[in-house]
């Protein structure tokens, strides 16, 4: 069956000195495999470096049903993140949330929203000025809606701790020990109920974003139990550190 869809490269993996393996989140089937052919060859046009992590692509491609990489017959550049792959600390974050996309999407089935979401979410990292260091944490959280376990907001200034067990804030240490101590907590309880713009006001060390970081993904880990570790994480700590 041949597809038309829009997609989000989020990785990719050399299959041979021609071929690649790129995971993407389409528009209309959800996250998929497809193994792109012929990168060496000057006549195709196609090349590597177009299928890096948060390219959006128009693509068509040979759907199997039974299958699990499909084969990418067409392509084009739907949107080039060029302000990300020129500034390191935005290609990091692009790496980063293109290894965590991999790891959490596991649906197949289309979801308009979540698409719709990731899409408005790359083109603001790659618009943004300089005040995006804490735009991965904003995505995080905001993606975990989506993803089914989305935190309760803050409504009461004296739950002074982040449940991460039950995601939800609390006015005492609750008997478990998945929870977010009062900095953190306080911190958190800004950014879930700000936007990317609210987010990029909040005054953060690089420690402290750091640790923001670990909580979020221990939360995740708590609800996505399987999540594979993030390659990429250190990286990403070093550059924002």
């Amino acid at each position: 069956m041949l597809v038309k869809s829009n997609g989000v490269v989020l990785q990719q993996i050399r299959y041979s000195d021609s071929a690649i393996v790129v995971q993407a989140y389409t528009r209309e089937m959800g996250r998929q495999s497809f193994m792109v052919k012929g990168l060496r060859s000057k006549k195709s046009g196609r090349h590597s470096a177009l299928f890096q992590p948060l390219f959006m692509l128009d693509m068509v491609f040979y759907f199997k049903i039974s299958g699990t990489v499909h084969l990418l017959k067409e392509f084009s550049v739907k949107y080039l993140p060029a302000n990300i792959y020129s500034d390191v600390k935005k290609s990091c974050i692009a790496l980063f949330l293109g290894e965590v996309l991999t790891s959490v999407l596991r649906e197949e089935a289309p979801d308009y929203g979540l698409y719709g979401f990731i899409e408005d979410s790359v083109k603001y990292l790659d618009n943004s000025g300089s005040d995006f260091s804490n735009f991965h944490l904003s995505f995080l959280i905001s993606l975990s809606s989506y993803l089914g376990f989305e935190p309760g907001i803050r409504t009461n200034p004296s739950d002074k701790y982040f449940d991460l067990l039950n995601g939800k804030f609390i006015p005492g240490i609750p008997a478990h020990q998945d929870f977010a101590g009062r900095e953190i907590s306080e911190i958190l309880a800004m950014i879930y109920s700000t936007s990317y713009e609210g987010a990029a006001k909040i005054p953060l060390t690089g420690k402290m974003r750091n640790e923001v970081l670990e909580t979020i993904l221990r939360y995740y880990s708590i609800h996505l139990p399987g999540l594979k570790r993030i390659k990429s994480l250190e990286v990403l700590k070093e550059i924002f550190n």
